[in-house]
């Protein structure tokens, strides 16, 4: 009615906007239920659909941010990012299905498709390349950067990974760091493990939560072991033959 400064293509686009400014809708139903949020910008079929007093969010692409209603300060470009979002605000989602299950959890990143796709309420996460941390659900501060890295992870928290595939077979284990290509890519559930290089501490793996203390640093450091804990293996191929021993150095 009295908004101004606003601008909308498309079938419905904008159609409910009462006082609000400064806003973009290119797409049939962009922005189709806002009244008073202001300054933001959707381009695509249903984007930002349903949002009706937030301000600041960006979503470029079929459905991106589609069902948000007051989450604000949000970054959704491509087709269904960050399209469960309803509250949440401060994410960033690029790619598509990127944060696509997010609801109510603030100050995520996710760039690459299906990055943080199951991702519902958790926060602090940052997830970069296609499908890292594609499983997570409620677990919070968890770094994923590598194609597939902790794809598995549910509800393990404060693990990093960096690498293609490092991380990738944890669904519940914490406080883990894997940097390297398959870096303890077996490991499940084991916690507070150190593997620093490619294939290091690859054949790891806990079923049901153990504190490791395991620390592998180097090309294929401990990449035998398999249940052994409270080992220290520096250089490559160190430790190459160990398997199930505890306390090496």
């Amino acid at each position: 009615t009295t908004g101004t400064l606003n601008t909308a293509v498309g079938t419905g686009s904008l159609a409910a906007n009462t006082t609000a400014n400064y806003n973009t809708a290119v797409g049939t139903s962009a922005l189709a239920a806002n009244t008073t949020g202001e300054s933001n910008t959707a381009v695509g079929t249903s984007a930002l659909a349903a949002n009706t007093t937030a301000n600041f969010n960006t979503a470029i692409g079929r459905s991106a941010l589609a069902v948000n209603t007051t989450g604000y300060e949000n970054l959704a470009d491509g087709a269904y990012a960050l399209a469960s979002n309803t509250t949440g605000s401060l994410n960033t989602a690029v790619g598509i299905s990127s944060l696509t299950s997010n609801t109510t959890a603030s100050n995520n990143t996710a760039l690459g498709n299906n990055a943080l796709g199951a991702n519902t309420t958790a926060d602090n996460n940052t997830a970069v390349g296609k499908s890292a941390l594609a499983a997570n659900t409620t677990a919070s501060n968890n770094t994923a950067v590598g194609f597939q890295s902790l794809q598995a992870n549910t509800t393990g928290a404060y693990n990093v990974a960096v690498g293609a595939l490092a991380g990738d077979a944890l669904t519940d284990g914490d406080y883990n760091t894997a940097s390297g290509y398959l870096a303890l890519s077996a490991d499940t559930s084991g916690n507070n493990s150190v593997a620093i290089g490619a294939f290091t501490l690859r054949d790891q793996n806990f079923t049901s939560a153990t504190d490791t203390y395991n620390v592998a640093v180097g090309y294929n450091a401990g990449g035998d072991v398999t249940t052994g804990v409270e080992n220290t293996l520096i250089g490559g191929l160190s430790g190459d033959s160990l398997t199930e021993g505890s306390n090496n150095t």
